[in-house]
């Protein structure tokens, strides 16, 4: 025989399991008096009387009764299969806190590539400018800037720092060099790290310019996107320039660099990389970062 509808038998199911055409209702979230005309369908199409109406109540009826066990039975199938089928479809999430800055300048333009290969894995970016407890936060990998020692936790080298002023080419013309007495008349751009400019005019020789002249942002990203603008020039870490330097977009005019034992680091619980997608993220990272890639290391 031909099968009944099934939006009737879930309207039949669910208020038969709730013995009430109103709480019934409010799990298919259609109103009461769909449910009631599906059942009465459902009743004629099988010429059974499957509750007993009373006023305020429900009872099944001995077919209604027998009818609703094996539903039941098929109907919790349904769900045990679908829930295993989107168990297995489901992407993993991965969470990696860096600050905005790194985020922005470095992570983000390259992450589509780790996705594209990654199919099953969703990364998931924490950017913010706190130390956050990996383990308290839900954190699987971090990146920290600093010297790499961090209690408890694997610390991996993943970009070197050097400090080079950078701006665009249109602020120097078809020059693309710059002296230090033409640096002292264009406008210095300030991340929130001000005595950055300080440290690189010393080592540069050019201690007695004014290192506090310009625009200050909250973080390297503004300082960046002014430079790229022509509005100055910008004292950054090249590993976060390095797109727009290999691009045109920013230049460095100067040679000078001040190099750091600062450095961009790959930080992690030694259990993570028990976990396959952690451990493809994090090979990713060096690999993209020019790093060599040959097991975790030993925490720090």
């Amino acid at each position: 025989m031909e099968l009944p509808s099934l939006v009737a038998l879930r309207a039949f199911e669910a208020t038969a399991r709730h013995l009430s055409v109103t709480l019934a209702a409010g799990e298919l979230h259609v109103t009461p008096g769909a449910v009631s005309l599906q059942i009465k369908e459902l009743e004629a199409a099988l010429g059974v009387t499957l509750f007993v109406r009373r006023p305020r109540r429900l009872l099944l009826t001995a077919s209604g009764e027998e009818y609703f066990a094996t539903l039941r039975t098929a109907f919790r199938m349904i769900r045990e299969a679908t829930v295993e089928l989107v168990g297995r479809t489901r992407l993993e999430v991965l969470v990696l806190s860096c600050t905005p800055s790194f985020a922005v300048q470095w992570l983000v333009p390259r992450l589509g590539q780790f996705e594209a290969k990654n199919p099953g894995v969703d990364v998931r970016i924490s950017a913010c400018n706190r130390v956050l407890d990996l383990a308290r936060d839900g954190i699987d990998l971090a990146v920290r800037h600093g010297f790499g020692r961090y209690d408890g936790l694997v610390s991996e080298r993943l970009l070197d720092d050097q400090l080079v002023p950078v701006c665009s080419p249109q602020l120097l013309g078809p020059e693309a060099l710059l002296t230090l007495a033409e640096l002292a008349r264009l406008c210095l751009l300030h991340d929130e790290h001000r005595h950055d400019w300080r440290l690189w005019l010393e080592a540069a020789g050019g201690a007695s310019l004014d290192e506090h002249q310009g625009r200050v942002f909250v973080d390297s990203n503004g300082a960046i996107e002014a430079a790229k603008a022509g509005l100055g020039v910008a004292l950054v870490r090249r590993s976060l320039v390095a797109r727009e330097l290999a691009e045109g977009t920013l230049l460095a005019p100067m040679a000078q660099g001040i190099a750091s034992d600062l450095a961009y680091y790959l930080v992690y619980p030694a259990t993570a990389l028990e976990r396959p997608a952690v451990a493809a993220l994090r090979e990713w990272m060096l690999m993209e970062a020019g790093g060599v890639v040959t097991g975790a290391a030993s925490p720090s």
